[in-house]
């Protein structure tokens, strides 16, 4: 069967969902600890007091996703490549019985499960501190705005507050820089590195087998909601291992001993390093077979909906996690109505625009816990 890294989709979104939890719980820790008895005159003081409870409440939450976010993220890319490497062989099911035999003994690459599953925990350490650090930061930040003289007489205390925990609420815990040097949200980070090496591993676990089994080609899928990264790799033929670029190859034809020319658009790993097969891709690699195999062609969405249109889908799903977010800090009812009400405005916009366009609505995407 095709293989895409949605593979691997529900195994990196339970990984995922832990650190989103997490960021939730954060939330909530602020709240509480913030919330109650804010016209008291001592508060302030009280507050100051408090921050060495807020940075042990920080770090209890951070320790327990670290310990449970591992060992779930190395399950999580064996089951992968298990994935990938089961549907290779259910795609050459039409095998002789001596390969079927082989297809059935043949160990995964123990190895390479290993590598990317300890790679992608190495590259999520620094989020745990950064999460300690940014919750204590923003404690001290509300606690210094809500008795700012300059917001005196403007803003009540509560209303202060209220502004600098929706700001944390709206931006997530941020400051993270990957070693590309791009700066990221610490939950949208470490829901893109487990989708993607999720992904990978799903990819991996499928041409491993299928070079194991002789082969030499997979062929890329089409979509009509391809984006720019994918697109100029739609339908094509690419080699499983092999030099980059361009070239038309003989190989002997799978129904025949003549030999038939195959035009090859590159390797896996290059169209991989263009873009191709991101985490929220939507094409697949399937088995190329010489002489049998006709490359797909990409028909137009019925609806008319462009790859435009999902990008509009994915900004309104994000605002509701948003708005989610702000009613989980609010610390009145009335913060809360309002958020609650900007909630179901854009989730009247999603419905508005699955209907129009014939997309599909994801309800999982618009709950808080989940991946972005």
């Amino acid at each position: 069967m095709p293989v895409s890294p949605d593979l691997a989709y529900d195994l990196a979104r339970q990984v995922a969902d832990l650190y989103s939890s997490a960021e939730d719980a954060l939330l909530r820790l602020l709240r509480r600890s913030l919330s109650g008895d804010m016209d008291a005159p001592g508060w302030a003081r009280q507050k100051a007091a408090a921050i060495g409870d807020v940075r042990r409440g920080a770090q209890r939450i951070a320790s327990a996703l670290e310990h449970d976010a591992s060992g779930a993220l190395a399950a999580a890319v064996a089951e992968a490549y298990r994935r990938g490497d089961q549907a290779a062989v259910a795609e050459l099911g039409a095998l002789a019985e001596g390969q079927r035999h082989a297809a059935a003994v043949w160990l995964p690459q123990a190895r390479s499960v290993d590598r990317l599953a300890a790679s992608a925990v190495h590259d999520l350490r620094p989020v745990y501190t950064r999460i300690v650090r940014a919750v204590v930061d923003v404690y001290q930040q509300v606690t210094n705005r809500a008795v700012s003289p300059v917001l005196l007489g403007a803003l009540t205390r509560r209303q202060g507050a209220q502004q600098a925990l929706d700001a944390f609420a709206a931006r997530g815990i941020t400051g993270f820089t990957d070693r590309a040097g791009r700066n990221w949200q610490v939950a949208s980070y470490a829901e893109m590195a487990v989708r993607t090496v999720t992904g990978r591993a799903a990819i991996d676990g499928h041409t491993d087998r299928l070079a194991q089994l002789g082969q030499r080609y997979v062929v890329v899928s089409s979509s009509p909601l391809d984006c720019p990264r994918c697109h100029p790799w739609e339908g094509a033929v690419l080699r499983l291992s092999g030099p980059p670029g361009p070239a038309t190859e003989h190989a002997k034809s799978a129904v025949s001993p003549a030999t038939v020319a195959v035009h090859v658009a590159g390797s896996v790993e290059e169209a991989r390093a263009a873009g191709l097969l991101h985490p929220n891709c939507r094409h697949s690699l399937s088995a190329y077979l010489p002489g049998v195999t006709r490359r797909p062609e990409s028909p137009p969405h019925p609806h008319g909906a462009t790859y435009d249109d999902t990008q509009t889908q994915r900004y309104y799903e994000r605002q509701v996690r948003a708005w989610k977010r702000r009613a989980l800090v609010a610390l009145d009812d009335d913060a809360r109505r309002s958020a609650e009400q900007r909630v179901r405005a854009y989730q009247a916009k999603i419905r508005a625009l699955v209907a129009d366009k014939g997309l599909k609505r994801k309800p999982v995407r618009e709950q808080l816990g989940t991946a972005r």
